[in-house]
C-alpha cells in the first residue's frame, strides 16, 4: 500500500504539474500529461536466471516473458550451454522489464563469488536458480554467496512433468509424495542458508501455470520494493486466474492517482482542457488494461496461432464495449453506458469559473467521472481476460485428449 509520504510526494508533483500546464496551450498541456503518466513505466525490474547447462534456464526465461521457445525474440535453448555471457531479454510489452539469461554453473572449478562478480550481481533485483535434477553443491555455493551479498534468490526445480512421468512407473506412485520428495531434496541443500519462508518452487517450463508458479510470483511480489511490485505483476504471463486477479487489483490501485490527476486539471479554467485531458488519460489507461491482460491485437494473434482458433472467434468471447478498438467514439460510448454524460464535462468548466467552491466542485465531478468509468472498464476487461484464459485452458485439454486418442489408435 502507498504510504502517506508517497501520497504527499504525488500531490506535490501534481501541484507543480498544474502550475506548468496553466501556462501552456491545449496541445502542449496534453503532451505534458502524457509524459507525466509515462514516468511510472520507467521503473526497471532486472531478473537474473541462472543454473546448470541444460537445466531449462532459457525455457524459463521465455516462459516468464509469455513466449514459447520458437517465438520471435525468444532465448536460444539447448542441452549444450548457449550462454557464455549474461544476455538480456526484454519483455515483449514492457521494455523496463529485463530478464537475464546468465552463463551456466556447475563446472569443476566453479567459484560462486567469482561468478557473481563476473555477471555483475548488483544490477539484479533477485536471482532465480534453475535445476532440473537433484540438488548439487554448486547450487548451495551460489545460494550462500547471493545471500552474503544481500540479494534475494528463489530455487526453481524444473522439468517436473518429466520427473512425475518417471515416478509413475512405480506401483507405489502417489503424486503428492513424489512432489514432496523432490521439494525436500532441494530444501536439504539449503538447510544452512538463512531464509524466511519457502524458497524452493516446483515448475514446469512447458506448463508454467501448474504446480508452484503462483507461490513463486506471490513470494517475489511480497519481497520486492513497493514501486517494483506493480511492474512485476503487469509483466507476468496471464496463465492463472490468481495472476489475473492480482493484475486487476494492481491496475485498480492506480485509478485513484489517475482520477486525482484529472481532478487537478479540471480546476484550471481553460475551455476544453479537462475534457481533452480525460480522453487522453482514459485512452492511455484502457490500452494499458488490454495489454496487461493480453487482449491487445498482437497477443490475440499469438494466442490464435497457439490454439488454432481464429482471432475473430477469440474476440467473440469478449463482451467489453471496447473490444472493437479504443478510440474517442468508443470511450464516449462507455461514458454513456456508465451513466456519465457529456453534460458533466460542460458542468466542470462552468463551476471551475466560480472561485474556490467552483474549483472544488469541478475537481470532484472530474474525479468521479474518470474513476467510475475506469473501474467499470477494468471490470469488463478483466472478465474478458478470464473468459479468454478458460478458452486457452480448454484448448490445452482438447489437445491432450487428441494426443491420447492418437496413441490409442497407434497401439492397436
Amino acid at each position: 500500500m502507498a504510504t502517506f509520504e508517497d501520497d504527499f510526494k504525488t500531490q506535490m508533483k501534481l501541484q507543480d504539474l498544474k502550475e506548468l500546464i496553466s501556462t501552456q496551450d491545449l496541445s502542449s498541456a496534453i503532451n505534458t500529461i502524457k509524459k507525466y503518466l509515462d514516468q511510472q513505466d520507467f521503473v526497471e525490474l532486472n531478473v537474473a536466471v541462472t543454473g546448470e547447462s541444460g537445466s531449462g534456464k532459457s525455457t524459463f526465461v521465455n516462459a516468464f516473458r509469455g513466449l514459447k521457445n520458437d517465438d520471435e525474440g525468444s532465448a536460444e535453448t539447448g542441452e549444450i550451454e548457449t550462454t557464455m555471457n549474461p544476455e538480456v531479454y526484454l519483455h515483449p510489452k514492457y521494455n523496463n522489464v529485463k530478464v537475464w539469461d546468465l552463463p551456466g554453473i556447475g563446472t569443476p572449478n566453479f567459484k560462486a563469488d567469482e561468478y557473481l562478480e563476473k555477471v555483475e550481481f548488483e544490477r539484479y533485483d533477485f536471482f532465480i536458480i534453475i535445476a532440473s535434477d537433484r540438488f548439487k553443491e554448486c547450487h548451495t555455493q551460489l545460494a550462500k554467496e547471493i545471500v552474503r551479498m544481500r540479494k534475494k534468490f528463489y530455487f526453481v526445480r524444473t522439468k517436473i512433468d518429466s520427473s512425475i512421468k518417471a515416478a509413475k512407473r512405480k506401483k507405489t506412485f502417489e503424486l503428492k509424495k513424489t512432489l514432496d520428495a523432490i521439494r525436500e531434496d532441494c530444501e536439504k541443500g539449503l538447510i544452512d542458508i538463512p531464509k524466511e519462508g519457502p524458497v524452493v518452487f516446483l515448475i514446469s517450463g512447458w506448463k508454467l501455470g501448474k504446480y508452484d508458479f503462483n507461490l513463486l510470483q506471490e513470494r517475489m511480489e511480497e519481497e520486492l520494493p513497493q514501486h517494483k511490485r506493480r511492474v512485476l505483476m503487469l509483466a507476468l504471463p496471464n496463465i492463472t486466474h490468481e495472476i489475473n486477479e492480482k493484475k486487476k487489483k494492481s491496475l485498480e490501485e492506480n485509478i485513484g492517482k489517475v482520477a486525482f490527476l484529472s481532478a487537478c486539471m479540471a480546476t484550471i479554467p481553460v475551455p476544453g482542457l479537462s475534457f481533452a485531458v480525460d480522453l487522453a488519460i482514459i485512452a492511455r489507461e484502457l490500452k494499458k488494461y488490454y495489454s496487461a491482460f493480453d487482449l491487445d491485437d498482437q497477443s490475440l494473434q499469438l494466442l490464435s496461432e497457439r490454439s488454432g482458433k481464429p482471432v475473430e472467434e477469440l474476440k467473440s468471447l469478449m463482451k467489453s464495449p471496447l473490444r472493437h478498438g479504443i478510440n474517442q467514439d468508443a470511450i464516449l460510448t462507455l461514458l454513456k453506458t456508465s451513466l456519465l454524460t457529456m453534460s458533466l464535462s460542460v458542468a466542470e468548466y462552468v463551476v471551475s469559473l466560480i472561485p474556490i467552491i467552483g474549483s472544488v466542485a469541478a475537481g470532484g465531478i472530474s474525479y468521479y467521472t474518470v474513476s467510475i468509468m475506469l473501474r467499470k472498464a477494468l471490470n469488463d476487461i478483466a472478465e474478458d481476460a478470464g473468459n479468454m484464459l478458460m478458452a486457452s485452458l480448454e484448448t490445452g485439454v482438447n489437445f491432450n485428449l487428441e494426443m491420447r486418442n492418437l496413441k490409442t489408435v497407434l497401439t492397436f
